[in-house]
């Protein structure tokens, strides 16, 4: 892979989805750096979503571009596959299987052999913290425990983009604060880039390099959180959230 595909390791020009006559982005534009965790905040129903699934070719956008680390989204999709993981925020796991089972059979599909697959189960087990519950049915555990087996299954791979939908959704907050920290250490450990998702503006001011406050569907501004809040004289970015939004 040259250089000038790597300037970027998500770029997004002029994205726009339509759900029948509904539209869910409108225009959307937007890069991120290798390495970076970069964060999308806004309401329930502002386009977050829609957005990371695009980016994890799992949606197709109406218009515009969407490439990661230059690769198209929609005419390189298998490539893009390839080099990311994707957390939904509804994430399961077999119930069934113990956390490891699961670890085990998730790592298959990338390890070329088995030590590369014992040496990705044996990362999971230290970025979930679950210790000896690896061992139990994972239909024993917490909506916190699972949330962190899954984590882990999307951050083991290394991939070159992890994109992580609500990564604490529901969680309470012990469990939150294990979750960022995870993703956060991770990053700095790998270079892995984070592309998140979260209406949680704590969070994100806490983990973000950048951000950008979606709403209906369209960026109202983008930036570093420290400059956000200097840029609107606001304690924190929910009150960054509130003062935009009463401009747009």
């Amino acid at each position: 892979m040259g250089n000038s595909r790597e300037e970027y390791a998500v770029k997004v020009y002029g994205l726009v989805k339509y759900y029948g006559k509904i539209k869910a982005l409108d225009g959307l534009t937007f890069h991120v750096f290798p390495g970076e965790i970069y964060g999308l905040i806004g309401p329930n129903g502002a386009g977050k979503t829609t957005t990371l699934r695009i980016v994890a070719t799992l949606l197709k956008p109406t218009s515009g571009v969407v490439k990661v680390f230059g690769f198209d989204v929609v005419d390189d999709a298998e490539d893009v596959r390839r080099i990311i993981s994707y957390l939904p925020e509804e994430a399961g796991a077999y119930k069934n299987l113990s956390g490891r089972e699961y670890l085990e059979f998730m790592a298959s599909f990338y390890a070329r052999d088995e030590d590369e697959l014992n040496e990705m189960v044996e990362e999971a087990s230290k970025i979930s913290g679950l210790g000896d519950r690896l061992e139990d049915k994972v239909k024993t555990y917490s909506k916190g425990m699972k949330r962190r087996l899954l984590i882990s299954r999307a951050l083991m791979i290394k991939p070159k983009l992890a994109i992580l939908d609500e990564p604490t959704a529901g969680l309470d907050v012990l469990h939150a604060f294990h979750v960022r920290r995870i993703i956060k250490e991770y990053v700095e450990k790998f270079g892995v880039t984070v592309l998140l998702s979260s209406h949680n503006m704590l969070e994100v001011d806490y983990l973000c390099d950048r951000v950008s406050l979606i709403h209906k569907g369209r960026i109202l501004v983008e930036g570093r959180p420290n400059d956000l809040k200097a840029e609107f004289d606001a304690s924190n970015l929910e009150e960054v959230f509130a003062k935009v939004t009463d401009l747009a």
